[in-house]
């Protein structure tokens, strides 16, 4: 069997299993490395080597994490929850409870898609704004893998189709970058017009999601949610204006200096000048922060390292090499084949931004030798890396909900957050994908 397939089944299983994503990982990338041939030792200092290009990752998330805790010091994302629960009550006492699941689904959904532009934190808002929902989402019994199917739609479609924010990374300075460095005149491409089609197959996913797989409703226990969550935060008019202006600070210089750590660090600065963190609680605050983002860091190193060890075993390339020699000239079967490769690549990654500048060496020779058209190259070369972000245990896109869901234990990160994502997009994005590099 194919390393790289023998070490991304294996994660899986694991973690299907219920072991830990880091543990799965490890055993993953020295299984792959066993299966290539390599010695334990090359494996293990390949996985160390790779190790580090994770690490700014995982300060950008420390970072945000203390910002997020900031924010929720003065006292907003609870002003929010006041709000919603208020507005709860007064539905019950009408009868009709459906319009508030809407708006909280609306809520999440557009500070979502914001979190990847107009405030490009990303998933640093989850753990500041979700918890504090869960006794409302409890109280309209509102099913957590439908709120994890939202957050994650959020978290992918704006990078994958508009060019803001990280979709400026991902769409301009990787994808559009990788593919001309690999003999395709990118230049005068519209990118949105090649990513259309797989952005529609996200939105159909959710609207499955929202409509029929989870419209019903599912019972928590709300002992402990109230143990965990219903802690009161005193907020003002001022610490609501402070948190406002310290987000829009936080963006301006995200934008003016390109670096999110910076950003986060001069909001969170903002809150400290302004009083709403006072100076001696600062540096607990900032550890809070850090440690509520730390396992997602010290996931997102540990998919590093099992990268680096898949991208060693050399057999990514001959992965594709077996792809081609079974399709031939069929461009039907050659896109179809790509895109379940890059699918298979990034569940293991957890990261398409990683994965874009392995497969496009590979994929753009071969699309050319097919006659597929230029936009169709960066439709099928994009759809292939963003496969998987949703539906990986390792990725930050399902490991952002489920930390804001299961502060209470009462969501599975692999069950009620991998397995939903998966099903509601991946599927319709290889379908829609597949169609795109079919037609344009």
């Amino acid at each position: 069997m194919n390393a790289v397939v023998a070490a991304v089944l294996i994660m899986l299983v694991l973690s299907l299993c219920r072991i830990h994503v880091v543990v799965a990982l490890i055993i993953g990338a020295i299984s792959g490395g066993l299966v290539a041939g390599m010695s334990l030792e090359t494996t293990i200092n390949a996985f160390n080597t790779g190790l580090g290009g994770g690490a700014t990752v995982a300060l950008s998330y420390a970072t945000l994490g203390a910002f997020a805790v900031a924010i929720g010091k003065s006292g907003l994302a609870h002003a929010l929850a006041d709000k919603a629960l208020a507005i709860v009550g007064r539905q019950e006492e009408g009868g009709a409870a459906t319009g508030i699941r809407f708006m909280i689904i609306g809520l999440l959904l557009a500070i979502a898609i914001s979190s990847q532009n107009i405030l490009p934190i990303h998933i640093a808002f989850i753990p500041l704004v979700v918890p504090p929902l869960l006794y409302v989402m409890a109280k309209l019994n509102m099913d957590r893998r439908l709120v994890a199917c939202v957050l994650t739609f959020g978290l992918i479609t704006p990078y994958m189709f508009l060019p803001v924010g990280f979709g400026g990374i991902y769409l301009n300075e990787i994808l559009l970058a990788n593919v001309g460095d690999n003999g395709v005149d990118a230049s005068e491409l519209n990118v949105m017009s090649a990513m259309a089609l797989p952005a529609l197959g996200m939105f159909i996913g959710l609207l499955i999601a929202v409509f029929f797989s989870y419209r019903g409703g599912r019972s928590y226990d709300m002992k402990l949610i109230e143990r965990t969550e219903r802690v009161d935060v005193k907020y003002s008019p001022k610490t609501l204006v402070m948190a406002l202006v310290a987000i829009a600070v936080a963006f301006v210089v995200q934008l003016w200096l390109g670096s999110m750590i910076l950003g986060a660090l001069a909001g969170f600065v903002l809150f400290n000048i302004s009083g709403v963190v006072k100076w001696k609680e600062a540096d607990d605050l900032f550890t809070e922060g850090m440690k509520m983002l730390a396992m997602i860091g010290f996931i997102m190193i540990a998919a590093n390292g099992f990268a680096e060890v898949m991208r060693e075993t050399g057999e990514i390339a001959s992965l594709v090499e077996g792809s081609v020699a079974a399709i031939g000239d069929n461009k039907a079967l050659a896109a179809l084949l790509m895109l379940v490769v890059g699918l298979l690549i990034t569940m293991g990654i957890g990261s398409s931004f990683s994965t874009i500048p392995i497969i496009a060496a590979l994929y753009v020779p071969l699309a050319l030798q097919l006659g597929f058209s230029p936009l169709a190259i960066v439709a099928l070369v994009g759809t292939a890396g963003a496969l998987g972000d949703a539906g990986s245990p390792a990725s930050d896109s399902t490991l952002g909900p489920t930390a804001g869901l299961n502060v209470d234990g009462q969501h599975n990160h692999i069950w009620d957050t991998v397995v939903p994502t998966f099903l509601h997009y991946n599927l319709p994005l290889l379908a829609f994908g597949w169609l795109a590099a079919m037609v344009l």
